[in-house]
């Protein structure tokens, strides 16, 4: 990582943070650490633009992710979901439930690795508002982005063992989060389906 930022500086972190942000597992919260430590060591990289850069990287790549899954996952979804359970209504409950919850998911998704990575992916499939999803996009990249920056120019070194910790708790809050959705969805499918369709009435294609 530290060889990426002495030979790419900024740019470095705008990609990898960007490629993640578009559904590539790659390592753009760490890259973003790095940047950050680096600056704190060596005082060779403004924190300001560090920040700036991961912000930039994470607006783009998400819009980039929410794009293809906007144009691409939902088509697919529409055509051939049935052959995984996804039926019309299924999948008109799950954009029903993005238009009501979706701002969250792609917020504080930022923080969780696995959903940093497919938040704007789901985001897209799903047909959340364009408006909607660039709104809660931008504010939760530079949240994320100030935080991390900030956090690791002043522990240093340390922050990996902080960062390690954070992202097993989340992992675990995320988890426990998805196991409680599943068993309320479980329970109260029928209800949500009707639901949404009061609110989505007519075919999804047209929708």
């Amino acid at each position: 990582m530290t060889n990426l930022l002495t030979v790419f500086g900024y740019w470095a972190v705008v990609v990898l943070v960007a490629l993640e942000g578009f559904g590539i597992p790659l390592p753009g919260e760490t890259m973003l650490i790095t940047a950050a430590i680096y600056a704190g060591a060596t005082h060779q990289m403004s924190l300001p633009l560090i920040i700036a850069a991961a912000w930039a990287g994470a607006v783009v790549g998400s819009t980039g992710g929410y794009a293809i899954g906007y144009w691409g996952g939902f088509r697919l979804l529409v055509r051939f979901g049935k052959y995984i359970r996804l039926d019309e209504p299924r999948v008109k409950l799950g954009r029903y439930l993005f238009l009501r919850h979706g701002g969250k998911v792609v917020f504080f998704g930022r923080f969780v690795s696995i959903l940093r990575t497919y938040a704007a992916f789901l985001a897209g499939t799903a047909r959340m508002p364009p408006w909607r999803f660039f709104a809660f996009n931008v504010a939760g990249a530079i949240v994320w982005a100030s935080f991390w920056a900030l956090v690791a120019y002043r522990l240093g070194e340390q922050i990996n063992r902080f960062s390690r910790t954070a992202d097993i708790a989340l992992g675990v809050a995320a988890v426990m989060a998805v196991v409680g959705v599943y068993l309320f969805w479980r329970r109260n499918e029928q209800r949500l389906i009707h639901e949404a369709e009061r609110a989505l009435p007519g075919p999804l294609d047209s929708l």
